[in-house]
This record gives C-alpha cells, sequence and structure tokens, in this order.
C-alpha cells in the first residue's frame, strides 16, 4: 500500500522546496530571478527605453538567472536521472561500450568515404595523367623525326602528316601544329589541317612543357617540344581536348566523371581550412559574380571554380552512375582539384574533378588484379564484420544482462533495508544467482536473522536483568538492617557481589538483649544458584536460631525418636532462661539439612559464633570458612583455628567449637575469600594487606572500615571485572 499525501499538502510542500532551496545554487537562482524580476516591474514602471542603465542590469540579471535556472534544472534531472544505479550503468556501459564503437565505426566510415573518394579520383586523374604522359612520349617523337627531316631540308606538311597518322590511332582529336621558326602547319586525324588555326606557342611558357591548359575557355591536354635542326628552329606542340571520351577508361572503372575546367579569374585566397573538401559559397557579402562559384581548398589556400556562364557550359561529363548492386551500395560522391595552365598568360589555374562512384565499382577496380579470387578477399571482409557485429551485440546483451542483475539485487537489498528500517526483520530477499551478489544477498538475510535473534535474546536478557535486579532486592532485604548490636559489641557487615547477586552470607541474630549470634558464609558457585542457596541457608540459620524446638522436630523425626521423646536441642543448659546456644550443634543441623536438600555438588563454608555480654565470650564453630581474626588493643592477632568440614557436601558431620574471650576494644574480623585472593601484577591482596589496614584504621568507625577495606581491593584489581563476591563482618568489643 502506497501512502499518497494530499494534493493540496504536496502542492505546499514542493511550493516549499522552491522558495527555500537547500543548495547554494538553488539560492543563488532564486536571489537573481527575485531581482531579475523586480527590475523589471520597475522599467515597466518608469518605462524606461532601451539602451539605458535599468534596461540594461535589467537584461543582464535575467540572463544570468536563466543560466542559473538552466543549471538548476540541469543538476535536478540529472540527480532525478542517476538516483538509479541502474541508469547510472547504463549510462557508464554507453560511454565506455557503446560510444567508442560509434566512434569507432563514424571514423571508419569516415576513413572508408575519404579512401574511397581519394581512390575514385585517384583513378580519374591517373588517367588523365597517362593520357598526357602518352601524348608527350609521342610528341618527343615527332619532334625528333621532325628534326631529321629538317636537317636534310626535307621537312613539308605532306611527309609530317604521314610521320604523324603512325601514332594518330592512339589519340582521337589530337592536333599537332608544327612550327619553323614563323612558319606553321597544321596536322589533324593524320593529314594536313590547312583550315584550323595552329596553336600559337605562348610567350608566358618557355621551353619544353606538358600539362593542362585552359585554352579558349576549353581544357586541353597539351605538350610542348622545341628542337634545333641545323638552322631551323622547330616547336612541334600537341593539343588533345578533354572530352567524355578522353575520360572513358575513367568512367569505365568508376561512374560518372565530370571535370569543371578553371575560371579563368579563378585565384588563390588565404584560408585556415584543411583537407580536401568542397562547398558552395553562399556569403551574401560577396559580389554578385562569385555567386555561382565552387569553393574547395586544400591546406591553407582556396580556389573557386565558376559554375555559370561559359565555363558552365565548357564542363566535361562523361559516364553515369550505374544502379546500387545492393542495399550497402550506396552512392560516392567526391570531389579533387587539379593545376591547369592560362595559356595566354601563363598564370596557375586551379579545376575541379566531380566523380560519383559506388563501392561495388571500386572493389571491382581496386580487385581487378586478383581476377575471380577478388571475391574471396570480400568475402573474407565481410565476413569478419558479421563477426565483429555479432561479438558486439553479444557484448550489448551481455551488458545488458550483467547491468539487469546487478541493479536488480541493489534494488532487491533496497527494497529489504526500508523493510529493516520500518523494523520488519522477517522480510527476506529471494536470491535467484549465484554470484557475489547473491552472496550479499545471503549475507544479508542472514544480518537480519542473526538481528531478529539478537533483538530476541536482547528481550530476553532484558527480562533475565529485571528479574535479577529483582533478586537483588530481595537479597537486600535478607542481610541484617539493624546494625545495632548489643550494648557491649559494635557489629557491621557488608557485601558488594561480583555480579547482580551474591553467594556469600552474612547475618547479626539477636536471640536476647545479652546475646547475639554472628554467621558468616560463602555459598559455591555464583550468580543465581548460589543466590538461591543462600537464601536458604538465611532461612535454616534463622530458623534454627529463633525456632529450635519446632525446626529440630522434623530431624528428631527423621533420625527415628517417636513423637514426645527428648530432642536433641542444640542448646545447653537446664531452662530456656539458663540455656546457651550450641553452634557446634547447630553447624551440625544446618549440615544435615543442606545435604538432603541440595544437589550433591552444592556446599557451603560457614561460621557461627554466638557472643555472650554478660561474659564477654565468643563461643564459635567454622564449617572450612576463612579462619577469622581478632585484633587486640595491644595489636595482637589472634586466628579463630577451630574448624571442621563444609557443610552439605557429606551426611553424619560433627563440628568442633571453641570460646575466646573479647576484651573492650577487641576487633572481630571475618572475611570471605573475595577478600584475600583478588590478584594483579603484584600478587594476592593477601590476609597481611588486610590486617594492616584494619590496624591503620581501627580507630574509626566499623562502617568506614568497610569502606576502606572494599575500596582497597577495588583499587587492587585496578577498575578490573571482580573475580569474587567480597565481604567484610566487623565486630568490635566495648
Amino acid at each position: 500500500m502506497v501512502f499518497k499525501l494530499p494534493e493540496s499538502r504536496e502542492i505546499k510542500i514542493r511550493l516549499r522546496r522552491v522558495l527555500r532551496p537547500k543548495s547554494k545554487l538553488g539560492r543563488t537562482t532564486l536571489w537573481f530571478g527575485g531581482l531579475a524580476l523586480v527590475l523589471e516591474l520597475l522599467r515597466l514602471i518608469f518605462r524606461a527605453p532601451n539602451g539605458t542603465m535599468l534596461s540594461g542590469w535589467a537584461t543582464f540579471l535575467a540572463f544570468v538567472f536563466a543560466v542559473c535556472a538552466m543549471l538548476t534544472v540541469l543538476r535536478w534531472v540529472r540527480r532525478q536521472l542517476m538516483w538509479r544505479l541502474r541508469n547510472r550503468l547504463i549510462v557508464t556501459y554507453v560511454f565506455i561500450g557503446v560510444i567508442p564503437v560509434v566512434l569507432l565505426l563514424s571514423m571508419g566510415l569516415l576513413a572508408g568515404y575519404l579512401f574511397a573518394g581519394q581512390f575514385a579520383t585517384y583513378v580519374a586523374m591517373s588517367d588523365l595523367q597517362s593520357e598526357l604522359q602518352h601524348l608527350e612520349s609521342a610528341n618527343r617523337s615527332l619532334a625528333m623525326q621532325f628534326r631529321s627531316l629538317a636537317r636534310a631540308e626535307k621537312l613539308n606538311e605532306q611527309l609530317a602528316a604521314e610521320i604523324a597518322s603512325a601514332s594518330e590511332e592512339n589519340f582521337r582529336n589530337r592536333v599537332v601544329s608544327v612550327w619553323d621558326e614563323d612558319k606553321p602547319f597544321v596536322l589533324s586525324a593524320g593529314r594536313p589541317a590547312p583550315g584550323i588555326e595552329p596553336v600559337r606557342e605562348s610567350a608566358a611558357i618557355q621551353g619544353d612543357f606538358a600539362g593542362f591548359v585552359m585554352d579558349g575557355k576549353r581544357l586541353h591536354l597539351r605538350v610542348v617540344k622545341h628542337v634545333e635542326a641545323g638552322s631551323h628552329h622547330l616547336t612541334v606542340i600537341s593539343n588533345v581536348p578533354v572530352t567524355p571520351q578522353l575520360l572513358r577508361m575513367a568512367t569505365s572503372q568508376l561512374g560518372s566523371v565530370t571535370v569543371l575546367p578553371p575560371d579563368e579569374d579563378t585565384k588563390p585566397e588565404s584560408d585556415t581550412a584543411s583537407g580536401t573538401s568542397a562547398r558552395n559559397s553562399k556569403s551574401s557579402s560577396a559580389p554578385d559574380k562569385d555567386n555561382d562559384k565552387l569553393v574547395f581548398g586544400t591546406g591553407n589556400s582556396l580556389a573557386k571554380v565558376r559554375l555559370s556562364g561559359e565555363n558552365a557550359s565548357s564542363r566535361v561529363e562523361a559516364g553515369r552512375l550505374p544502379p546500387p548492386a545492393n542495399s550497402f551500395d550506396v552512392h560516392i560522391p567526391f570531389a579533387t582539384r587539379f593545376s591547369a595552365i592560362d595559356w595566354h598568360t601563363g598564370k596557375s589555374l586551379t579545376g575541379l574533378m566531380l566523380v560519383d562512384t559506388r563501392p561495388s565499382m571500386l572493389n571491382a577496380t581496386l580487385f581487378s588484379a586478383l581476377g575471380d579470387k577478388a571475391e574471396i578477399f570480400l568475402d573474407g571482409l565481410v565476413g569478419i564484420a558479421i563477426v565483429f557485429g555479432v561479438i558486439e551485440l553479444i557484448a550489448l546483451f551481455i551488458g545488458m544482462r550483467l547491468s539487469r542483475s546487478i541493479t536488480k539485487s541493489v534494488a532487491d537489498l533496497y527494497v529489504a533495508t526500508q523493510h529493516v528500517n520500518r523494523g520488519d526483520l522477517a522480510h527476506r530477499i529471494k536470491v535467484r544467482t549465484n554470484d557475489q551478489m547473491a552472496a550479499l544477498e545471503q549475507s544479508f538475510n542472514s544480518m537480519t536473522q542473526s538481528l531478529s535473534n539478537l533483538m530476541s535474546e536482547q528481550k530476553e536478557k532484558q527480562r533475565l536483568e529485571s528479574e535479577l535486579a529483582i533478586a537483588h532486592e530481595v537479597q537486600d532485604l535478607l542481610f541484617p538492617a539493624d546494625l545495632s548490636g548489643l550494648a557491649t559489641l559494635e557489629v557491621h557487615g557488608v557485601c558488594r557481589p561480583a555480579r547482580t547477586v551474591s553467594g556469600d552470607y552474612y547475618d547479626f541474630i539477636p536471640l536476647r538483649e545479652d546475646r547475639l549470634v554472628m554467621a558468616v558464609g560463602d555459598i559455591s558457585g555464583k550468580g543465581i544458584s548460589a543466590a538461591l542457596l543462600m537464601a536458604t541457608v538465611h532461612a535454616f540459620v534463622r530458623a534454627y536460631s529463633l525456632e529450635p524446638e519446632r525446626t529440630l522436630a522434623s530431624v528428631a523425626l527423621d533420625n527415628g525418636l517417636t513423637r514426645g521423646s527428648a530432642l536433641p536441642m542444640y542448646y545447653r543448659g537446664d531452662g530456656i532462661s539458663d540455656a546457651e546456644l550450641a553452634p557446634g550443634l547447630l553447624m551440625a543441623t544446618l549440615n544435615y539439612q543442606l545435604y538432603r536438600s541440595t544437589p550433591p555438588e552444592k556446599y557451603a563454608t560457614m561460621f557461627l559464633g554466638c557472643y555472650d555480654a554478660a561474659s564477654r565470650s565468643l563461643t564459635y564453630s567454622n564449617a572450612g570458612h576463612l579462619p577469622p581474626l581478632v585484633l587486640s588493643n595491644n595489636g595482637q592477632v589472634r586466628r579463630l583455628q577451630t574448624s571442621g568440614t563444609v557443610v552439605g557436601l557429606f551426611d553424619g558431620m560433627s563440628y568442633d567449637e571453641s570460646t575466646i574471650a573479647m576484651e573492650p576494644g577487641d576487633m572481630f574480623i571475618a572475611y570471605s575469600d573475595g577478600v584475600t585472593e583478588p590478584e594483579n601484577e603484584f600478587g594476592e591482596f593477601g590476609e597481611e594487606r588486610l590486617i594492616e589496614l584494619i590496624q591503620r584504621h581501627r580507630d574509626q568507625s566499623l562502617a568506614r572500615i568497610s569502606d576502606i577495606v572494599t575500596g582497597a581491593v577495588s583499587d587492587w584489581i585496578a577498575g578490573g571485572e571482580q573475580p569474587d563476591d567480597v565481604t567484610v563482618v566487623l565486630a568490635r568489643a566495648r
């Protein structure tokens, strides 16, 4: 389901984007547009004519605004088109794969066109040059023979005609003018031609000559040869007009050939054009006589050939363009220029040759020497072109498929990220291929699955942490809140758990105004299991201390005693008022219960002591706990060494007890192994350091001493993880 904004709201959003652009270019465009609008309004209000400063500034700012607006639009279009990866890949492929191919094809077509045109004009000009060379050779031969006759004084028009007729069949329309000093005679078609005007030697051309000449608006092939024969000076001039018959060889090989003779007013013009080109000059600023001239150039010069008037009528056209042999047999027009000499002035002129041909005729001419084998080369070239074309099409198809696969994977990843952004971690990408993009899609699916599992685990962890916090609060309630002690005994205890809840245990249980039970224990293990067992021990010790008869009834029945029999009390004496707590019996009873109510691997170390204010004595029993210390005023340290095995591990255990006297000022210290066993690079914290620390601060309050001890342990582990629960119980006789 696609959510659409209301039309009015969408219009407001678009209008806000236009009026409050975020980019610098957008803000610049907006400012210039506003200034241009203000100046245009001022110009209309004050009716400022064009050319004034106000009008000029308005026009300038409007131009700048138009440029900035165009750049903004182009940037917006580029951003819209290039946002999708598919469009970026398509543009990249076009620039990398398509444009180079198009440029190569364009260059190949241009090179092919230039080659074809140059080859065609080369063939046509070669035919004319060949005719000129043959004419020059024949003219030289005639001059040599005429010189021999002149030396023998036998040269006359009749004899010269017979000699010239031997080579006349090779040249149609040839006219030979023979000048003996100022006496000419003309030979045409192998016989004297008295009716034809002889060609006069050009005063501007001295010496022997062979080339194209313009004479009387017509283009000719003309050769001049001077010979000395004794007292005779002979000048032999052979002339062949450029006619369609003269171009028959070129037209048979090329198609249509047109020779445009140069105009007599043709002259080179400076230009920067390069290459061979032909174009019509239609400049309105040129004189009227140049409006029908064809302009062509090579290098840094231009030349003009008039296409109208007498020059246009003297053009020579030969052959015709044959029909195409196939669809690729296109029309190839090309032009080249040639040089000619004005016979009367000797000025260099430029003519133009136009060739219209087709690739089929050029191929036939180019491979004519190969005969039937030419088709093999043509078929090979066509086959190579087809193979290259197929390869390019395959590359284009593969490129589009690869681009589509990449963009499809990216689009799927984008859609998947949108689902993840909305919190939908159940969305999975459908993997269709087996490549790196597929591996990325699989990684994304694995990531979303891991995120889903992580969030579930996080929720479970938060639930457990919440439960542990509640357990911590409940456990804090188990530790004694009343630390007032007795009139002759000051007490204090502290427990800092290594984790949320602690397995260490301590308690102060007042029996009467003159007696107090002190209990310190360390449950095996850490965490929840140790905390639960600690709560069990707390309940047992409290129950056995405060309600001995009820709690011991079940113990007696388990031992085989009948109801009404005397109970093995853990109090000594004849009556309750005179009874005295027996810590050893209480420890045995605790061991009996823990052994039956806990798993075999669970046990606890325990210290139980009962302080009697009347006798100022402490009767105690120790079940595997670290021996407590008693520090006297004189600095003497007494260790309460009486000890038995841990409770809850073995059945039927008995425990000894001992009694020590406590003078005013004596300090009782019980602690867990979390105080003395923490290590750093200097070793364990140790009992000696604990004793020294308490001795140094024994005059301070017990609460302050507890803070100093726990702080020293924290400093000893240097902010590292606390390895075990830290418990300290202090009592000071008063």
